[in-house]
């Protein structure tokens, strides 16, 4: 267990060992989640693309969408889009 103190500006240092722990180097960014019992969870933020990949799929179509209907719906967009701004 670390203990930091937070500055008048709200910043804390991370410890030396838990930097290395997380292989937290200078710009990377960290996400900070709180549970429903208030427990603090830190995670590492920049991971790369392979590490995400799949990350987003409960949020995809059913069904795989050809680029035909891309071109239409963006089309559509376009069009209603244009027709707001008149």
């Amino acid at each position: 267990m670390a203990e930091v103190t937070v500055t008048s500006k709200g910043q804390i240092t991370i410890p030396k060992e838990i930097r290395e722990k997380m292989k937290l180097q200078a710009g990377d960014k960290i996400i900070f989640q709180t549970d429903a019992e208030g427990e603090l969870k830190i995670k590492k933020s920049n991971v790369s693309i392979k590490d995400r990949a799949g990350s987003l799929r409960k949020y995809g179509r059913s069904k795989s969408v050809s680029i035909e209907e891309m071109d239409e719906a963006i089309k559509q967009k376009a069009v209603e889009l244009d027709k707001k701004t008149k």
